[in-house]
């Protein structure tokens, strides 16, 4: 072989890759799914998240009154004392509950209802409407309206707000006849 053949080779086989085609270039991927098992998993996950979205709307909703009653504690409780936790407990439980069950409860028989929709486990007695703090809060009904609350009594009430269940048993008119 000579050197001058070589050459020659090479630009025959560059000539020969130019007259080549172009590799074909890949279909483009659907977005859209292409059997039926994958838009039908898509239409589950859309209305299982739709289901979610109007659950926890709902829930929202429902507890507007539980945002409305700490936001006007946290308004009032400085200015107006006591008598003004007293109130706002009442008229939270009048939201939540049949009037018929709430708005005839005094004393003792107010703060075991406070105490038996109040989800939580077995507390001291300083945790408990029922004892000195529920005292405490239908005696601040009367008293000087400057006078501040305990911060037991605000915190347990604040807790009760947040936390007290609706499909809680509650005492019934006929036991606080006996006392």
């Amino acid at each position: 072989m000579t050197p001058s053949a070589d050459v020659n080779d090479i630009t025959l086989l560059s000539d020969l890759i130019d007259q080549l085609s172009p590799a074909p270039e890949p279909a483009p991927i659907a977005w859209i799914p292409q059997t039926w098992g994958w838009a039908l998993l898509a239409v589950l996950l859309l209305a299982l998240l739709l289901f979610i979205g109007v659950r926890r709307w709902r829930h929202w909703q429902t507890n507007a009154y539980r945002r409305d009653a700490l936001r006007e504690l946290d308004l009032r409780l400085s200015q107006e004392g006591t008598s003004v936790l007293a109130e706002v407990l009442k008229r939270t439980a009048l939201s939540a509950f049949p009037r018929e069950r709430v708005a005839g409860l005094s004393g003792a028989r107010w703060w075991q209802f406070l105490d038996q929709t109040l989800p939580t486990t077995p507390s001291p007695a300083s945790r408990r409407f029922d004892g000195p703090l529920g005292q405490e809060l239908s005696a601040g009904t009367y008293r000087d309206s400057a006078a501040s609350p305990s911060a037991a009594l605000t915190q347990l009430a604040r807790q009760w707000i947040r936390k007290h269940r609706t499909d809680a048993p509650t005492p019934h008119d006929d036991q606080g006849a006996d006392q």
